[in-house]
C-alpha cells in the first residue's frame, strides 16, 4: 500500500474541485504573463505551463527551456498563483527546484519509462514538492502504478494522478481514450490518491473539451487540468485543444456538480441494485458455462490436430453479435470490446488445457 497524504491543491472557482489551468507551453514571456493575468481574474490559482515539451517527431516546438523558468517566476511574483511545469528528466528536476516551480508533473511518454521515473524519484528524494504522474500513454494500470510506487520510495508524499487517457488505434472521437474504467481501478488500488482530469489532452479539439470536463466531475475527478491560451489557433503546441480565456470562462460556468446520494437516494435505488448484482452474478455463471464449453472444443480441437484459432468464424459471429446488440440499443463500441475480451479469453483456455500448462500470458 502506498502511503500517500493528500496533495491540498487549491480548490479554485470551483467548491471542491481543484483547477489547474494555462497553455500547453510557455511561448514567451508576454504570452506567459499575458494568459497569467487572464486566468488570475478569472479565480484560477495553479497555472501550468510547460517549459520542456518531449514532442512524438523532432521538428516540433519543444518548448523554451530554462528560460521559460523566469517568466514562471515572475507570474508568481505578479499574481501570486502558484506555478506548474512538466519535468522530464532529473536535469529539469533540479532546474524548476531551484527556480521555485511549486508543483511539477510527470508526462505521459515519460511515466512509460520506468528507469526515467526511477531518476525523477531520486532527484526529488528530500524534497516535499508536489507531484503529478500523467497515465502512460497505452493503457497498462501497471506502469502507472509503479510511477507511483518509485515517488514515494523515494520519500515523495504529495502525489497526484493525472487521467488524460489512452492511446487507441482506428477511427476515434477523442484524442486519446478516457477508458474511465482504468482510473476507477486506480481508486481503488490507491485508496484516497487524488486523481486529476486533463480533458483537453482527452478531446484533441477545444470543442469537446467541455463534455469530457463534465464527465470527469461526474466521475468524482478530484481536479482537472486544462490548456488555455490567449491566442489558441496560433498556438506553437497543441492548439486544436487549447481554449481562449473566455471559453474557459464559459466552461467553468456550465459545469454541473452532483451531489452524493441521500439516505432517501439510497433507498430508492436499492432494489434496482439488488436487481443489478443478480444479473452480474447470472453473467459470471453463463460465462462459466461458456468457457466449460470452450475447453470441450479446445480439447477436440487437440486431439483432431486443428488449429485453435479460426478467424473466419470469429469473424462471422462478431459481426451477428454486433448487430444483435445494436437491435437492443446497445453499444456497438461495447459489443465489439466485449466480445474480442471474451475470444481473448477464450482462446487462452484453450491454449492452456492443451498444453497442460501455466497460462500464456
Amino acid at each position: 500500500m502506498i502511503d500517500i497524504e493528500k496533495i491540498n491543491l487549491p480548490a479554485s472557482i470551483t467548491g471542491g474541485c481543484s483547477v489547474i489551468a494555462g497553455p500547453c507551453s510557455a511561448e514567451s514571456e508576454r504570452q506567459t504573463l499575458e494568459c497569467a493575468r487572464s486566468l488570475s481574474a478569472l479565480g484560477v490559482r495553479v497555472f501550468r505551463a510547460g517549459v520542456w515539451k518531449p514532442r512524438t517527431r523532432p521538428g516540433n516546438f519543444e518548448g523554451a527551456g530554462e528560460p521559460a523558468l523566469e517568466w514562471l517566476g515572475k507570474v508568481k511574483a505578479e499574481t501570486g498563483m502558484m506555478v506548474a511545469t512538466e519535468v522530464a528528466g532529473a536535469r529539469h528536476v533540479e532546474a524548476a527546484l531551484k527556480a521555485g516551480i511549486d508543483i511539477l508533473w510527470i508526462g505521459a511518454r515519460t511515466t512509460t519509462s520506468p528507469i526515467t521515473v526511477q531518476e525523477i524519484s531520486e532527484a526529488l528524494r528530500g524534497t516535499d514538492v508536489p507531484v503529478l504522474v500523467k497515465n502512460p500513454i497505452n493503457a497498462e494500470l501497471e506502469l502507472w502504478i509503479g510511477a507511483f510506487e518509485r515517488l514515494a520510495a523515494a520519500g515523495v508524499t504529495r502525489i497526484a494522478a493525472i487521467h488524460r487517457g489512452f492511446s487507441s488505434y482506428g477511427e476515434r472521437i477523442y484524442r486519446y481514450s478516457p477508458q474511465w474504467q482504468i482510473p476507477i481501478e486506480l481508486r481503488r488500488r490507491i485508496p484516497g490518491l487524488p486523481i486529476i482530469c486533463d480533458p483537453s489532452h482527452m478531446a484533441g479539439r477545444r470543442d469537446l473539451v467541455p463534455h469530457l470536463a463534465q464527465m470527469a466531475l461526474d466521475m468524482k475527478a478530484d481536479g482537472l487540468f486544462i490548456e488555455v491560451h490567449t491566442d489558441p489557433d496560433h498556438a506553437l503546441s497543441d492548439s486544436r485543444q487549447q481554449l481562449s480565456p473566455a471559453q474557459f470562462s464559459q466552461l467553468i460556468g456550465q459545469l454541473e456538480y452532483r451531489s452524493n446520494p441521500t439516505p432517501e437516494d439510497i433507498r430508492f435505488m436499492s432494489p434496482y441494485r439488488e436487481e443489478l448484482e443478480n444479473i452480474d452474478l447470472k453473467i459470471i455463471r453463463d460465462l462459466a458455462e461458456r468457457f466449460g464449453v470452450t475447453r470441450g472444443i479446445g480439447e477436440y480441437k487437440n486431439l483432431h490436430n486443428l488449429s485453435i484459432l479460426q478467424p473466419e468464424r470469429y469473424n462471422a459471429i462478431s459481426e451477428r453479435l454486433v448487430s444483435e446488440g445494436k437491435r437492443y440499443g446497445l453499444n456497438e463500441s461495447f459489443i465489439r470490446l466485449l466480445f474480442e475480451t471474451i475470444h481473448a479469453e477464450s482462446i487462452r483456455c484453450q491454449i492452456e488445457n492443451n498444453n497442460n500448462q501455466q497460462p500464456v500470458i
